[in-house]
């Protein structure tokens, strides 16, 4: 699901605070373009959050907000699947155990042990690669 949100960007003594009024969150930033990528990742991060638990994203202006006149208010883009794609991909660490006669052999043909256990659990599951992986 693809969704664009309202966002108001202030300036601070140490760079920029970010309001995000329909998800009732705020983040900060260094420069107008970090705030607005700090922005995503926590719409990202509490949309999938708020998916996981079964509740409906809020949707773009729910929420009234005030602004003033230095403030930056502008549009952040956010597509709720790829962020989880990138975000649920990261590598988490699992201990195997196989005979010490098979880990001789395997580290001779210099055997990838993590893509070979990704490889045959993605066969097992019968699931298609993912992110080129």
């Amino acid at each position: 699901m693809k969704g664009v949100y309202p966002i108001v960007i202030k300036r601070t003594d140490n760079g920029y605070y970010v309001e995000i009024p329909d998800f009732e969150i705020a983040t900060q930033g260094n420069s107008v373009a970090d705030s607005m990528e700090m922005a995503r990742d926590a719409i990202g991060l509490m949309g999938i959050d708020m998916e996981d638990d079964k509740k409906e994203l809020p949707k773009p202006y729910s929420h009234e907000f005030s602004t003033e006149k230095e403030d930056i208010v502008t549009l952040v883009d956010i597509d709720f699947l790829e962020y989880r794609r990138k975000v649920d991909n990261k590598a988490v660490k699992k201990n195997c155990t196989i005979p010490y006669w098979m880990s001789v052999e395997a580290d001779k043909a210099g055997i990838n042990y993590s893509r070979l256990l990704q490889d045959a659990i993605t066969n097992a599951l019968g699931i298609g690669k993912q992110n080129g992986n």
